[in-house]
């Protein structure tokens, strides 16, 4: 990478940004099974529910925002807290020039601050680049769920993937 990539707690000004980086992923129906673009307010009320221990972070270079991934609860039973599911989203622009494995190391890390000792996602098993990136910083693949979703009228599968921290 040319620039600096720098990695922070991402704040409602961001939010712009974070949104048009999300609706990327949902365009390019290799990230999400949401298929409909979303708006301003419906990320301004998923930023309120992410404050604390579900965190965002932002990676930006030169002061635009070019990804961001967050801490997100797996499930509302107490026995599973102690593990977070996380999403990461890069522009297109970035994505395969190292931004991502900044995002993810440093939700790590704040994972562990906030007494985390296990993160899970979720991914298209067809999304390479995600693959990479999750293999090379010690995630496993746990297994696959076949016709988990219905993407554009078709069914697809979801492999489920962790790390313990």
């Amino acid at each position: 990478m040319t620039n600096e990539t720098v990695v922070r707690e991402a704040r409602k000004a961001d939010l712009a940004a974070i949104l048009e980086i999300y609706n990327q992923g949902i365009e390019d129906r290799i990230a999400t099974l949401e298929t409909e673009k979303k708006n301003l307010s419906y990320m301004a009320k998923w930023f309120e529910q992410h404050q604390g221990r579900y965190c965002v972070l932002a990676a930006e270079e030169e002061g635009q925002v070019i990804g961001w991934a967050s801490l997100n609860p797996y499930s509302s039973r107490s026995a599973y807290d102690g593990v977070a599911d996380l999403s990461i989203y890069i522009s297109r622009a970035f994505r395969g020039k190292g931004a991502g494995g900044k995002l993810l190391s440093s939700l790590e890390l704040k994972a562990r601050e906030n007494k985390f000792h296990k993160l899970v996602l979720f991914t298209f098993p067809f999304n390479g680049l995600g693959q990479g990136l999750y293999k090379k910083m010690g995630y496993r693949e746990v297994g696959t769920f076949q016709n988990q979703g219905v993407l554009d009228g078709e069914f697809v599968d979801v492999m489920a993937m962790e790390k313990l921290l």
